[in-house]
């Protein structure tokens, strides 16, 4: 901002109709001036050549989008990794006018979540969080969004009430996929398939256990599938789940874990030496399943690429503050199966 004199603004208030005084406060960025007024001033400034370029884009530059993602708290690897890739991608010094924080909140608790959307729905323009599908959380979602809020649930959406988008895979085409690869996997060979879900709380897990259990009713009745055990994406309790299955049942053939926190599995594998007869198939490729691909605990990863989920994301806020469609390319995501033989 140039140095101002007594008849430079003295011209830059009669130009914008307000006192000298006004307009000193506004070219030294002191409070107390509307922002209806202060852009008045900046304009007239601009206009009798006293103000930069620089200077006038950098004021009517729109404010940064307040945006507040939620994400489940606990052991999963994979949505810390997804916490990550929403920093970095807001913070990037390019690309986004968008002021965007990532908050932790209890997992599987409908009234906790409830409560965050409510309370960052006071000051955030947007939200995107991992829906739990409960009628608290419906409500509050509806209410929210009928109150101008952008509301975009990511990797497991909420069903029957209106939201700007959803940011994820066909969770049903997951869990067939998962079951016919299992299926493939082991051939000709009979004998029990364990599924353990983290909650059927969101609908993604919900989703891929149906499909998971019509696939393999279709194609491989030989197989038995052993009713879910929910390990609440905990590392402890899919640990002791997968062991009391391993005892449980001395013809398992393979296990299916349709949430995260595999590592207590490949650790109950790996104790029991049984890690190479039993197919296990999980989800989220993050520094741990990697290793398990590569130490033939796991055989089959189905993923979803963090960083696309955050960028596009933080592009479809965007083109709803600007007033434009969802674009549905952005909200549909590809499914990534990978093995050890093409680890990115």
């Amino acid at each position: 901002m140039p140095k101002t004199t007594g008849p430079i603004i003295k011209d830059i208030a009669d130009l914008s109709g307000v006192s000298p005084a006004t307009v000193d406060r506004v070219l030294n960025k002191r409070p107390g001036v509307r922002e209806r007024t202060a852009k008045r001033v900046l304009q007239a400034a601009s206009e009798l050549g006293y103000l930069p370029e620089t200077d006038m884009q950098d004021v009517f530059r729109p404010k940064p989008m307040r945006v507040v993602f939620l994400l489940p708290s606990g052991t999963n690897p994979y949505l810390q990794l997804l916490g990550d890739r929403i920093k970095t991608a807001a913070e990037a010094t390019t690309g986004y006018n968008i002021r965007a924080r990532c908050f932790f909140i209890d997992s599987f608790n409908p009234q906790l979540l409830s409560e965050a959307l409510r309370q960052h729905g006071e000051k955030a323009d947007g939200i995107a969080f991992m829906a739990i599908d409960h009628p608290l959380v419906r409500e509050t979602v509806s209410e929210l969004q009928a109150a101008g809020k952008h509301m975009i649930t990511v990797v497991s959406d909420i069903s029957g009430v209106p939201h700007a988008a959803y940011v994820g895979l066909d969770n049903r085409a997951v869990g067939r996929t998962a079951g016919y690869l299992l299926g493939r996997f082991k051939g000709q060979s009979r004998g029990r398939v364990a599924m353990i879900a983290a909650s059927r709380t969101y609908r993604a897990h919900e989703e891929r256990e149906m499909g998971f259990l019509s696939l393999m009713e279709e194609e491989f009745p030989e197989l038995r599938v052993v009713a879910a055990r929910e390990g609440h994406d905990d590392r402890s309790e899919n640990y002791l789940h997968t062991k009391s299955l391993l005892e449980e049942y001395p013809d398992l053939v393979g296990i299916y874990n349709v949430g995260g926190a595999s590592d207590g599995v490949a650790r109950a594998l790996r104790e029991s030496g049984r890690a190479r007869d039993i197919i296990f198939i999980g989800h989220g490729l993050t520094p741990d399943t990697r290793r398990f691909l590569l130490e033939d605990i796991m055989d089959v990863v189905i993923t979803q690429s963090p960083g696309v989920i955050a960028h596009n994301v933080l592009r479809i806020f965007e083109n709803l503050r600007a007033g434009g469609q969802v674009d549905k390319d952005l909200a549909k995501l590809t499914m990534e199966v990978v093995v050890k033989e093409n680890l990115p």
